[in-house]
């Protein structure tokens, strides 16, 4: 390298990268020469064809060299690489190259193609060669609108094109077979998708020179689609079933003639078998199957020979799960014994019925084959169990079960490795068979070393899952058979062995994602005349075919060279198959059909490539550096080309490792090509040790995992199962770390061949994956470790290990004489730990070659400590969980059983004395044992346990005398240790706090990466949250509380679950039920629940909730005490149950009492009255649905003593009751003419009535026709209003504070408003959707309290108004609750039955009774508000003085002593109340006014008849009045004599609106804006002033009234004049109100004329 060129290199620092070497293939003793041309640019990828070469330098440009004949112009061989300017601008980032075309990739996914086209492999139609790279278009017919499909990957062979898209499908263009696509028709120049692995994830693809490989990802399990009963394309049947002689047998070694090429010289009945791996593909004819015994045996010679060859590899093979399956199904894994075993039991019917059934054609193959497939079970004692299984099934059932059973062989099989039948060592005792003919004993010896190293291990280590996947459906197609076999049979098989864990890991699907995946399949396809396809025949494939012998090798990259190819493994073997003519495939094992272990004398292969006719491999050498090997064409000379001679084995090219760190090699025609890395400050070295590392450590952790642990799992009598499950649960989780770490080792080989950036190195950028599986792996095996595991296992396992003594010390690494055998398995399992200090140390090294400054540096140097500190605190855990052991075998035995907990660890104990019970006996032992979650209290014989999440410790104060102690609180103990000295007291204090603040945090197994593992420590808190179980509190025995705790009581939210079903759920504090919870109790005998929901104190339902009993009642109310105690509202029964009832009212410990409403909804009765023990005592009044009213004395819920009953007639009696109904004793009945009756009566009524007594008739002596005197009085029995809902209002007192009305301090009331609303609040944020954004609002207006200081304002006034319609706004306001409560009530006692007309005054006067005690509880609030009819006094500024409206003086208020506003509760409060209870109320009015209404309104309607003049001077209105002209929707119009409902048309509106308001004062406002709209039409048209008097103004009014046709006018008249305001009556509103009243008695008695 010239000197400037050496300048600028050291400049860019890391730029010795990707340096490219050639030299000529085909000899030994190379000397690789750099590539000239190429200063400065970083070679990532290279290719190479038969006689050129393609280079992908790091900026994406892509340069040719070699012989490019595609090129115009004279032809001559390019040394120096050309650039392709054809693709500059675009960023490739793959290229490859075929024996004569080339391919790239963009960094978008489009392909470009160029080179030599005859074949159309650079799919260009109609032009033998491209001379620049030309735009493929790849499209997918099936997506419409089409869709280019994105590229990943091409790969090219002499005549063909593959490329591998971003979905993982393949598409192929040129010719050949190899193209795997269902057309015979060539070349192929439109890319299409090769169907054949549609839908499976392809990972990477190779191309020979006539056929194809591609790498694919195995079926996750679940999408294993049931196997179809007939073949896609041949529409043979797959299955088929022949039955001869009591025989079934059943076959499914289908084969389909498409991709069979029968040749000229082969026999035409010669019958095939791709899917069946035997050894050599050998096929039987007809003739030769005549003889049973003999195939096998041959057979077996032949795989004896190839075994040979590989035995020295076979130890680092045959942890592989082994076995050599057919069709790829495992289950028949057994057919093999079974033959030998059928040949014992009926020679010569099988003989015949196989004889028998031989098919002749060759789309069959033969049922002989089929059997004597060399297809191995588990060797030793399984295979056994279950031939002895068979034979008992065959004395049993007969023959013919034992002859199904070679189909059944799978049923049964998969139920035996479902009861996991052990895998013993192979070899020794496969001899000891069942009987069976002596020459198949030996190759039987052969087979089983055959299984160890091919194939699936058929026994239960694999995983069911995966068996299920191989074997799918078929296995279900005998559902008669098991049914015959006994189940009992079965079950003494399967025995005292529950194990089926699965050593094939459980793949976790993140791993799986973010790294390579190592479960993958062969798939093969093209020209197979040389067995490159690897199927054990040497026939061609139209379609892709998986090469079943490499499933399970883990292989991560292909190879495909002339004729041979080339599969590396994730444990650094290479296998190979295909042509061996030079011996490019690394061993001399023929035959070559199938793959074969290559023999490389490096530590392991990590890269492989195959060229025209030799292979490359790159190697891991002792010092880190990459050795090259080099197999295949040997030349001597020049001279001599004819003497050319092959490499026996793989020999190390000497001079390629002088060059540098070679990080790829390319093997092409007659080129090879090397990448080499400059070793620059170290940083390679570095990533190549990792690399090389971790693959030897994959290839360790494989050995223990196939060579020790499963052959443990194997064993019996293992301890008791719980042993059994912590094995298994190490053994899968050492699994999972395996794959993790094969995987990684893929990552680090890819990563090698790119770019090479730190940061996107996997265990940087997925740490936590590592971390995570280590930690978890840590976790099992220190369980299994302190459940005393290893010593367990080294009893069973004794004579296991000590055969392969030699071998476990070769993996544990140790070399001391007489190793105990626990110490060599603790080795063993504790070894991958030592991993990590690598990785920091290594992480360390690479930080070291950047800049302190960089972020790669900081990242590199967190991640190292992360991983050195996770190492730290895992030997932590191991020293804790073998000081743990220790302790465990010096502890009593007895209490060792049920305190030995597998997570649980020891921190210290006081066997050393040091710690004492306060107050203990003399003679008493007290022995502390600190655990990881636990503090144990051991005795003699007994021990109590104190879980660390409810333990509070605290140290005692010297001065009460109590020298070193601590306080220990459990929920149901408390207790004071004593300790010998100060020191040992600080000791247990730390300790006991350092655990409970662990075992709270739930950290013990996390550590903070990073934080170097000294977190410091802090108290436990005191508040916490932890679940307990009572086990002595009489209360809570035997319930589990869940929740916050505060020093050893439940305080907080939480849980509690008693055994009998109860449960709480809510708020506790100091360890009792208190604030707002839920409770439930379960009904047994109605299977239904009690549930309550509400307030509690103390333990006890308290406040106010909702209680819905299992029998349907619920109450919903106050209570105290557990019991239903104030306001309540009980519901019984539904409408359509049987005793629907409601009542509403007082309760008192649990009983009704007070007053109270109750409705009997079947009886269509409600009372309304005095309560006491549950029964109707004292006044009350009842209305039925029929129209009786009965007002009067209760006793015992019965109407007893004097009383009133009144019928919808009006028919009255007043008198004695003796019963419901039943008059008894001295009465007046008086009829509704006045008539009246007074005597003695007896009788119920309605029912006839006998009578003694003087009949009156007064309207023949008096004229006074009023009422009878009894309505006049009704209410007088009643209750009176003030005594109704005492304990509502009460209610609202104690939420103030006050003890009774009016009692109490002020400031106390506001203060609890102000807890009301914020509690409720806060209990109202968990569910948001209770309050609306204006609820919100109105409770945050409501936080300020209206101010009043100085003097009362009317300001001040309306402030309070202002605020009480707020506080009336929301139930969580106590006013607010008062005022929900009596609409509740009043709506429950007046709608329905209770909707009587007699109740009318009974409703006003409830409503007056309201007013005035709400009315007490605001001026409590506000203590300036005055009393009931004081005068706020206006403002100096007096307004100007309105013209009174009849007398024209200036309206000086006269009818008010002074001026001003008068105060009443009425003006106050009836804007809150009235609209919420209008409803009832108004009915009840339009009810006891119907008469009068309708008489009423049928003059309305008959005078609104008349046009306006005919009704304006009917009614007398003097004719000035009359309006000239009137607007008609907006214009004027003169008004005519048929104008109708045109005049006063304003004013009649106006009063429409009367029923539109609620409150007298609205109304009122209405009339008076009525009669001002009059004067104001009438100014219009006489335009003078003028002066109303009431004989002028009534007949206007009276006009204006008729044309508003107000239906329940009666009803708004009365409800004015009973809710008015007093001090209105006299003045211009009363006048106005008077006015319209005598209007309606006036249109009542209308003479019509």
């Amino acid at each position: 390298m010239d000197s400037q060129e050496r300048s600028s290199e050291e400049a860019e620092g890391a730029k010795e990268r990707g340096l490219v070497y050639v030299w000529k293939a085909g000899s030994c003793s190379v000397t690789p020469e750099r590539l000239p041309g190429l200063s400065g640019k970083t070679v990532l990828q290279a290719a190479l064809g038969s006689h050129h070469g393609v280079l992908l330098t790091e900026g994406g440009e892509v340069y040719s060299f070699g012989k490019l004949p595609w090129r115009p112009g004279p032809e001559e061989c390019v040394t120096s690489p050309l650039l392709e300017n054809t693709l500059l601008g675009h960023r490739m980032i793959t290229v490859a190259a075929g024996s004569f075309h080339n391919g790239a990739v963009t960094e978008s996914g489009a392909v470009y193609m160029w080179g030599d086209n005859s074949a159309g492999q650079c799919a260009v139609a109609d032009q033998p060669c491209v001379p620049e790279p030309q735009l493929i278009s790849i499209c997918d017919s099936e997506t419409s609108p089409l869709l280019a499909v994105r590229i990943l990957q091409l790969a090219c062979g002499e005549e063909h094109t593959l490329a591998l898209s971003l979905s993982r499908e393949i598409w192929a263009w040129g010719s050949g077979c190899q193209l795997g696509l269902i057309t015979t028709t060539f070349p192929v120049t439109k890319p299409q998708k090769v169907e054949h692995l549609a839908g499976r994830v392809v990972l990477q693809i190779a191309c020979g020179a006539y056929h194809s490989l591609a790498l694919v990802q195995c079926l996750p399990v679940q999408e294993m689609k049931p196997i179809p009963e007939r073949c896609n394309h041949c529409s043979q049947p797959l299955i088929t079933m022949t039955d001869k002689e009591d025989h079934v047998i059943i076959s499914d070694s289908h084969c389909c003639p498409l991709g069979v090429v029968l040749s000229d010289n082969q026999p035409e009945d010669h019958v095939f078998c791709p899917l069946s791996d035997t050894s050599e593909g050998k096929s039987v004819t007809a003739g030769q199957s005549e003889d049973c015994q003999k195939p096998p045996v041959e057979q077996q010679r032949l795989v004896g020979l190839e075994s040979d060859g590989t035995s020295g590899l076979s130890s680092s093979d045959r942890q592989e799960d082994s076995g050599v399956s057919s069709s790829g199904n495992t289950l028949f894994s057994d057919k093999k014994e079974v033959k030998e075993y059928l040949i014992g039991l009926s020679e010569n019917s099988l003989n015949e019925s196989l004889n028998k059934n031989i098919p002749t054609e060759p789309e069959q193959p033969c049922q002989e084959e089929q059997l004597s497939a060399c297809i191995p079970g588990p060797p030793g004692s399984s295979t056994s169990t279950l031939n002895s299984l068979v034979a008992s099934c065959a004395s049993a059932v007969g023959v013919r079960v034992a002859a199904t059973y070679e189909a059944g062989a799978l049923s049964l099989k998969k139920v035996m490795n479902f009861y996991g039948a052990p895998a013993s060592e192979p070899g020794p005792q496969a001899g000891s068979r069942s009987p069976g003919p002596e020459a198949l004993k030996d190759s039987r010896e052969e087979q089983v070393r055959l299984e160890s190293m091919q194939g699936k291990k058929s026994s239960s280590l694999v995983d069911i899952r995966e068996e299920e996947s191989e074997g799918g459906s078929r296995r279900l197609s005998l559902p008669g058979l098991l049914s015959q076999v006994s189940p009992r049979l079965l079950r003494k098989v399967g025995r005292a062995k529950m194990r089926t864990v699965a050593l094939t890991p459980t793949y976790s699907g993140e791993a799986d994602a973010l790294l390579p995946s190592l479960r993958t399949e062969v798939w093969s396809w093209g020209k197979g005349k040389e067995g490159q396809l690897g199927h054990g025949d040497v026939l061609p494939r139209l379609q892709p075919l998986c090469v079943k012998s490499l499933d399970g090798k883990e292989v991560i990259h292909l190879s495909a060279g002339g004729h041979h190819s080339l599969a590396l493994t994730a444990k650094s073997q290479v296998y190979s198959w295909g042509s061996n003519m030079s011996g490019q495939l690394g061993h001399l094992n023929s035959p070559t059909t199938v793959p074969r272990l290559t023999k490389v004398c490096g530590d392991g292969i990590w890269t492989a490539a195959a060229g025209l006719d030799y292979s490359l491999f790159l190697a891991d050498e002792k010092d880190f550096q990459p050795g090259l090997y080099y197999c295949g064409q040997e030349t001597s000379t020049e001279k001599n080309l004819n003497e050319n001679s092959c490499t026996k084995s793989p020999v190390l090219l000497v001079a390629c490792s002088k060059i540098g760190y070679i990080s790829n090699v390319i093997a092409g025609g007659d080129n090879c090509l090397a990448l080499v890395d400059k070793n620059v400050m170290g940083y390679i070295a570095s990533l190549h040790e990792l690399a090389a590392t971790e693959r030897r450590f994959y290839f360790k952790l494989s050995e223990i995992k196939s060579q020790v642990l499963r052959p443990l799992l194997g064993l019996d009598n293992l301890g008791n199962a719980n042993t059994i499950q912590l094995l298994q649960e190490m053994a899968s989780r050492f699994s999972k770390l395996c794959y993790l770490i094969g995987q990684h080792g893929a990552s680090l080989t890819s990563f090698l061949h790119g770019v090479k950036e730190a940061r996107s190195l996997a265990i940087l950028k997925h740490s936590s994956l590592f971390l995570d599986s280590y930690t978890e792996y840590c976790t099992s095996v220190t369980n299994f470790l302190v459940m005393g595991g290893f010593m367990l296992l080294a009893k069973p396992a004794i004579d296991f290990l000590s055969k392969n003594q030699e071998l476990l010390q070769k993996l544990s690494e140790k070399n001391e004489e007489n190793l105990q055998l626990v110490e060599v398995l603790n080795a063993l399992f504790f070894m991958p730990f030592g991993r990590l200090h690598d990785y920091a140390r290594t992480l360390l090294k690479l930080a070291t070659c950047f800049e302190v400054a960089s972020p790669e540096y900081q990242k590199l140097q967190d991640s190292s400590s992360c991983y050195e500190s996770l190492a730290v605190h895992l030997s932590r855990k191991m020293k804790e969980a073998e000081y743990t052991l220790g302790f465990w075998k010096t502890f009593p035995g007895k209490m060792t059983d049920s305190l030995r907990k597998p997570e649980r660890r020891l921190i210290c104990e006081s066997s050393n004395r040091g710690l004492s019970l306060q107050h203990a006996g003399r003679f008493s032992v007290n022995w502390f044992i600190l655990f990881n979650d636990a503090l144990v209290h051991a005795q003699f014989s007994t021990h109590h346990i104190f879980p660390l999440s409810t333990l509070w410790v605290e140290a005692l104060s010297e001065e009460a005398g109590n020298v070193n102690g601590l306080k220990i609180t459990t929920p149901e103990e408390q207790f004071v240790l004593v300790s010998s000295t100060p020191q040992e007291k600080t000791k247990w204090l730390r300790a006991i706090s350092q655990a409970v603040d662990q075992a709270l945090r739930g950290t013990s197994d996390m550590i903070l990466y990073g934080a170097g593992g000294n977190v410091p420590r802090q108290e436990p808190p005191i508040y916490r949250s932890a679940k307990y179980t009572f086990y002595k509190d009489p209360r809570f025995k035997d319930a589990v509380y869940d929740g916050r705790w505060l020093s050893g009581k439940p305080h907080g939210r939480g849980i509690l679950k008693w055994a009998d079903g109860r449960m709480y759920s809510g708020t506790f504090r100091a360890g009792l039920e208190d604030g707002y919870g839920e409770y439930r109790v379960p009904n047994k005998a109605l299977n239904k629940e009690d549930h309550y929901v509400g307030y509690w104190k103390e333990g006890k339902m308290c406040g106010h909730g909702v209680y819905s009993y299992a029998t349907g009642e619920v109450y919903e109310g106050c209570f105290q005490d557990n019991m239903r105690h104030g306001h309540g509202l009980l519901r019984s029964g539904k409408l359509t149950s049987s005793s629907p009832s409601m009542f509403i009212g007082q309760w008192i410990m649990d009983k009704k009492c007070g007053y109270g409403v109750f409705d009997d909804i079947t009886r269509g009765e409600k009372y309304m009255g005095m309560w006491q023990d549950d029964l109707c005592q004292g006044n009350g009044v009842v209305v039925t649905q029929f129209g009786l009213y009965y007002e009067g004395a209760f006793s015992t819920n019965k109407m007893m003593g004097t009383g009133i009953l009144l019928s919808e007639d009006d028919t009255v009696y007043e008198g004695e009751f003796s019963d419901n109904w039943t008059l008894s004793g001295k009465g007046t009945l008086t009829l509704p003419n006045g008539d009246c009756i007074e005597g003695l009566f007896s009788g119920e009524w309605g029912s006839g009535i006998k009578i003694t007594g003087t009949y009156f008739k007064p309207s023949l002596y008096e004229n006074e026709k009023d009422k009878p005197k009894a309505l006049r009085k009704l209410g007088i029995l009643a209750v009176a209003p003030d005594e109704k809902w005492k304990a509502v209002f009460e209610e609202c007192w104690n939420q103030l504070g006050c003890e009774s009305p009016g009692q109490g301090d002020r400031w106390k009331a506001w203060d609890n408003i102000a807890v009301a609303l914020t509690t409720n609040r806060r209990q109202h944020k968990d569910s948001p959707e209770l309050l609306s954004r204006s609820h919100t609002q109105t409770l945050e207006s409501l936080e300020f309290i209206p101010q009043h200081i100085g003097a009362f304002t009317l300001e001040k006034y309306e402030n309070i108004k202002k605020y009480l319609i707020k506080a009336c706004d929301t139930p969580l306001h106590p006013l607010g609750k008062l005022v929900e409560t009596l609409v509740a009530v009043y709506r429950m006692t007046y709608v329905g039955v209770g909707a009587n007309r007699r109740l009318l005054q009974e409703a006003v006067r409830e409503i007056k009774s309201y007013l005035k005690r709400i009315f007490q509880l605001v001026r409590f609030l506000f203590p300036d508000l005055p009393e009931e009819g004081s005068t706020i006094p206006f403002l100096a500024t007096e307004p100007k003085g309105r013209r009174s409206f009849c007398s024209g003086k200036s309206d000086s208020r006269s009818e008010s002593p002074e001026p001003g506003y008068v105060v009443t509760s009425f003006g106050l409060l009836l804007p809150v109340l009235l609209p919420r209870l209008y409803p009832p109320l108004f009915m009840l009015y339009a009810l006891d006014n119907e008469r009068e209404e309708d008489i009423y309104w049928e003059c309305v309607l008959r005078l609104n008849k008349q046009t306006d003049m005919a009704l304006l001077s009917f009614l007398g209105v003097q004719a000035k009045f009359w309006p000239g002209t009137v607007s008609i929707l907006g214009e004027s119009r003169k008004v005519s004599s048929n104008t109708k409902d045109a005049c006063f048309a304003s004013a009649v509106e106006c009063l429409q609106q009367i029923s539109t308001t609620f409150t007298p004062a609205d109304k009122l406002k209405v009339i008076q804006q009525t009669f001002e709209e009059i004067s104001q039409s009438v100014l219009e048209t006489l335009q003078e002033d003028f002066l109303w008097s009431m004989d002028d103004l009534f007949p206007v009014f009276l006009y204006v009234v008729l044309r508003a046709r107000i239906r329940n006018l009666g009803s708004e008249v009365h409800l004015i004049e009973d809710l008015m305001d007093p001090y209105l009556q006299h003045g211009e509103q009363g006048i106005m109100f008077t006015t319209l009243k005598a209007c309606y008695y006036q249109i009542q008695h209308e003479k019509l004329t």
